[in-house]
Order: C-alpha cells, then sequence, then structure tokens
C-alpha cells in the first residue's frame, strides 16, 4: 500500500502540472470596449492635430 501511494503522489502532480499549464495557456480574452476604444481614437486624433503643425520641414515622423 506504501508503494501505491509513492506512485499515486507523482502522478497526481503531474496531472495537476498539466491542467495548469493548460489554464495558463488559454487565450485571452477580448475586451472590446467600444467607450474605452472611442476615447482611444479621439486621444489619436488630438494627437496628430497637435503635431502635424508643429514639424517646419515636411517631415511627418513626429520626432
Amino acid at each position: 500500500m506504501g508503494a501505491l501511494a509513492w506512485l499515486i503522489i507523482p502522478v497526481a502532480a503531474v496531472l495537476l502540472a498539466a491542467v495548469w499549464a493548460g489554464w495558463a495557456q488559454r487565450a485571452p480574452k477580448a475586451t472590446g470596449d467600444p467607450a474605452s476604444l472611442a476615447e482611444h481614437r479621439r486621444f489619436m486624433a488630438a494627437m496628430e492635430r497637435t503635431t502635424a503643425g508643429t514639424t517646419g520641414s515636411g517631415d511627418r515622423s513626429g520626432r
């Protein structure tokens, strides 16, 4: 009976590790929050308007 217990412990550990690895590798959930995306678009548009008039040499890289 003792040998069976020593065999069950590593088998259970391997199964637990396999379940954890599968859970850790799952695909992330999509976070398509429309309000947040719209706010980001407004921010990017404002940044483009702000930096578009500051370059005098025609270089539009923003650096």
